[in-house]
This record gives structure tokens, C-alpha cells and sequence, in this order.
């Protein structure tokens, strides 16, 4: 590998005195705890409500976020504009009704519709195909010489006793969203799932906010029924036990079935906050420095999660950077390529807003020759509690998937902070698959190289107490530094990143 030359803007000054005036490691000291405890607190406050997507808290962090990019001197984002808005849409229930032979059934008592599967419509079927537990993977496969496009299939709650999936968790073929997929596969105009839980003490009419409302597909109608729902179909007293002590074998019921789930949806909105600095002689290549400022708000009994760590933490590391770099500009050191700071919302909802702006980008990806993405820079992780270095880390997460470049200029820049660079999540294997779950990984599938700057779970990851007390903004500034340093790099340095390596796909 050849030896990495840094532009001479930085080159120059990487083992300079940090009181250089006008030096990269000057800019970078402005970056400060007190300056990230100011703005964490903030947004992390009790006012921002837990800044869940949508909400009126969010927009409060939405409106800080946009002010202080304002105050800076950043230029809007967006064709004019600090906001890239994005729709969300809700559906919530207005009726229900299912019927066996003429017979009603309550909802909550015998059946539930599940809103996430359901559409608008009204079926009657003739009869029923039961597939046992509905399961595809590699031998066993549930429809095996059945045909059931456009009918109705049933399939039991739970799993063969001797069977083992060929994956866990999301993408288990067990899953009952993976279940539901391969009925659709195989044609199923709609699914009845026996569960042995009913009565139930109730039922949400109201789903949750989606991104996506305009799809290519739609899964089959899904309701979940009771076992005696199920024996009025089949005949068969306590069907999930008698599958458990002698498997039944697939067949199809005669029965009439009247199935209906009429929905409304409600729209919002939400919105991701762009600010940049315009670049010099490769202004039309770009920079992103993103975090995200959601949360998961407040839950009914007013218990607010304030998400200080995640992700305050993060957006707070963006508002500092973007006052470095707009100070370097001021001071007649702005950067070649065009820079764009860019805090999204809705990532615990599914990465929402990095989504919709990978589907939708401001500026060309093909020219956007990195996203470094913040989330979560503001403790010690559970890993680190006990080690030598629980004060002079940070996770480095995909430096080594897109770009050969990458990593090789991640450890130079690092020679100016000196900070433990811990990789140990570049590893795909790793169950908790961190790769795939912040807003870089939208970049990632477009091709964009990224790195994303983590410091691992803590006993207050995604509870109340993620208050913004427990920070460390000693190392959270230092954290925020090394992002600058190697924005710094990026922004000034000759060559685009080479994308030379192929994505891995979970």
C-alpha cells in the first residue's frame, strides 16, 4: 500500500502546537465539553420531550438545530431551505368484521386484525388451506404441492419442536413477518394466524407512523384468531396442542369466511435539518457530516426519554464541527470540497430520514465523497467500564467496507489525536450488527463510503435515565475532534475516496 501524503493545509500542521493560530488543530480546540454541554443540554431537555418522530419536540430540536446553523453563517441546505420535509403516514382502524358460516366473531375476544399487514378491503372466501406452522427453510417448506393463489391460508403461532432456523431474530424464517412474506410468495390473498392468547385485554386501532406509504407490493390481509375461531374453520378442538403432540397434516377446509378491515391514514411530516459551507476549487464534491436528533419521546404516562447519549450526543458533535469549520472559512481557511452538516430525524423509527434523503438527495451521491456519521459519542460503553482506556476510545464502524482508502487515513488523522481506534464491530458477524443500524448505512447502500463513530451500549441506552449528566464531555470533545481532523482530511485532500470494494449485505 502506498505511503498516504496529507493535503499540505493539514500535512503541515498535524504535529503542530494546537495555539497555531489558523491551523487545523487550532479550529479543532473550539470544539470544547463546555461548548457540548451547553448545547446538550438543551437538547436533551426536559422541553424537547424526547424529540420522537414525529412530535412538537422534535421540531423544537429541529428549530435549535436550524438557528444555530443560521448564526453560524451556513448556507441553507436545500435549494434555500434548512429543511429537507418528508411525509409520514399513520392508518388507523374505522371498522372490522369476521365471520365463520354466518357466525360473528368479537374483535379483541376471538380476532385481531394486524394493522401493519391489513388494507382496505372486504373478502369472502369458500374455503381454507391450513399449512401448519406456515415456515420456508431449505427442506422444509410448508406449501410444498399446495397451491394457494389468491385463498385464504391458515397457519399456528410457534415452530416444529425438532427445528432449528437457518437464521435468528428479524430473519428467522420462523419470524411471523417472514411467515407472512412467504405467504404472499406463494400467492395468499390473505393469512388467519391461530394464537393460543384470547381473550386479549385489548387492541390498538391506531397503527404507527410509516415512511413508506406508496409500495410495490402489499402483503396478504392478516388477522391473528383464536383456537376457537380456528375449530369453527376446521373442526378441531385445541388445534395448537394436537399439532405440538402429532403434527397435522396440510389440507384444505370448507367453510365460508367473511373477512373485512376498513382503515383511514392520517399524513405529517418531519423533516431532516441541512446546513453547509460552500467549497472552494471542488465545490461540487461533497462532505457529509451527519447525526440524528430523534429519540423515542414520551411514553402516555409522561415518562420522558431524553436520549442525551443517543442521539445528542451526536447532533451536539455536528453543531460544533459545523462552528470549526464555519470559523476556519471566516479565517480564510475554508475547505476545497463543499461540506454539508446534516442532522436527520426518524432513525429510531427504521434510519427514516436518511432514507428518504438517500432516495432523494440534495446533492449527487456519485459526488459526495464520504458521510462520517455520529451516533452515540458521549460515554463509556459497558465494554470499556473496567479498561485502561475507558477515557481515550471510540468505535470505528465501516472504515474498511466501501474505500481501501479509508481506514489508511482514519489511523494517519489519528496520529494527531491519539486515540484508541477500536474496529472491533468491522467484524459482520458480530451479533449486534452495528453497520446496519444508524443513518450511514443508506449512505453505504448507494455506494458512498462512510465511516459511523460509536461508543458502544450503556445500562441508560434507550431508557429514561440517557439524561445529559452522565456525558462525558471531556471525551466527548475529544471524540469530536478526531471527526474533524478527518473531515479536514476529506474536505482538502486531492482524490475522492476510491470505492473499490463491494457492500456486504446482512
Amino acid at each position: 500500500m502506498r505511503k498516504l501524503l496529507l493535503p499540505v493545509s493539514l500535512g503541515l500542521c498535524l504535529f503542530a502546537s494546537a495555539q497555531k493560530k489558523n491551523s487545523p488543530a487550532y479550529f479543532a480546540a473550539t470544539i470544547t465539553a463546555e461548548d457540548m454541554q451547553r448545547h446538550l443540554y438543551t437538547i436533551a431537555s426536559k422541553e424537547m420531550e424526547g424529540r420522537d418522530t414525529p412530535s412538537p419536540g422534535l421540531e423544537k430540536a429541529a428549530d435549535y438545530i436550524e438557528n444555530h446553523f443560521k448564526s453560524l453563517g451556513l448556507l441553507p441546505g436545500n435549494n434555500g431551505s434548512y429543511r429537507q420535509n418528508y411525509p409520514l403516514y399513520k392508518d388507523s382502524m374505522t371498522s372490522s368484521s369476521l365471520k365463520v358460516n354466518g357466525t360473528a366473531f368479537n374483535i379483541t375476544k376471538d380476532y385481531q386484525p394486524i394493522p401493519s399487514m391489513s388494507h382496505t378491503t372486504e373478502l369472502r372466501f369458500s374455503e381454507v388451506v391450513f399449512v401448519g406452522y406456515g415456515i420456508v427453510d431449505g427442506s422444509l417448506d410448508a406449501y410444498k404441492d399446495l397451491n394457494v393463489r389468491g385463498k385464504l391460508v391458515m397457519l399456528l403461532d410457534g415452530m416444529p419442536a425438532d427445528y432449528k432456523p437457518t437464521a435468528t431474530g428479524f430473519n428467522s424464517p420462523a419470524n411471523v413477518l417472514s411467515r407472512v412474506a412467504r405467504a404472499q410468495e406463494k400467492g395468499a390473498a390473505a393469512v388467519l394466524i391461530v394464537y393460543g392468547n384470547y381473550p386479549r385485554q385489548s387492541f390498538n386501532a391506531s397503527g404507527s407512523y410509516m415512511l413508506n406509504q406508496y409500495v410495490a407490493g402489499i402483503y396478504p390481509e392478516t388477522f391473528s384468531i383464536s383456537e376457537g375461531v380456528a375449530a369453527s374453520i376446521t373442526g378441531v378442538d385445541g388445534i395448537l396442542g394436537k399439532m405440538k403432540a402429532s403434527p397435522l397434516a396440510s389440507q384444505t377446509y370448507k367453510a365460508n369466511i367473511d373477512l373485512s378491515y376498513i382503515k383511514t391514514t392520517l399524513t405529517a411530516s418531519a423533516s431532516n435539518v441541512l446546513g453547509m459551507i460552500e467549497g472552494t476549487d471542488k465545490k461540487d464534491e461533497y462532505v457529509f457530516l451527519t447525526s440524528h436528533y430523534d429519540h423515542v419521546g414520551k411514553r402516555p404516562d409522561g415518562t420522558i426519554y431524553y436520549g442525551a447519549d443517543d442521539d445528542g450526543s451526536g447532533t451536539t458533535g455536528i453543531l460544533e464541527l459545523a462552528e470549526a469549520f464555519a470559523k476556519a472559512k471566516a479565517a480564510g481557511k475554508g475547505p476545497r470540497r463543499t461540506i454539508v452538516f446534516m442532522t436527520v430525524s426518524g432513525e429510531e423509527k427504521g434510519l427514516w430520514g436518511s432514507n428518504y434523503y438517500s432516495n432523494h438527495p440534495v446533492f449527487p451521491l456519485d459526488k459526495t465523497t464520504v458521510d462520517l456519521n455520529i451516533d452515540m459519542i458521549g460515554r463509556i460503553g459497558e465494554e470499556y467500564l473496567k479498561d485502561k482506556d475507558s477515557a481515550n476510545y471510540v468505535y470505528v464502524i465501516g472504515d474498511d467496507k466501501l474505500s481501501t482508502d479509508l481506514a489508511t487515513i482514519t489511523d494517519q488523522v489519528n496520529k494527531t489525536v491519539k486515540m484508541k481506534l477500536d474496529r472491533k464491530y468491522n467484524d459482520l458477524n458480530d451479533k449486534n450488527r452495528f453497520y446496519y443500524r444508524s443513518d450511514h448505512y443508506n449512505f453505504a447502500e448507494k455506494g458512498v463510503p462512510i465511516i459511523f463513530y460509536f461508543n458502544g451500549v450503556h445500562a441508560d441506552y434507550h431508557r429514561p435515565t440517557d439524561t445529559p449528566d452522565k456525558i462525558n464531555y471531556k471525551l466527548m470533545a475529544k471524540r469530536g475532534q478526531l471527526v474533524f481532523y478527518t473531515a479536514w482530511e476529506m474536505a482538502n485532500r486531492n482524490d475522492m475516496l476510491k470505492r473499490d470494494l463491494k457492500l456486504e449485505k446482512p
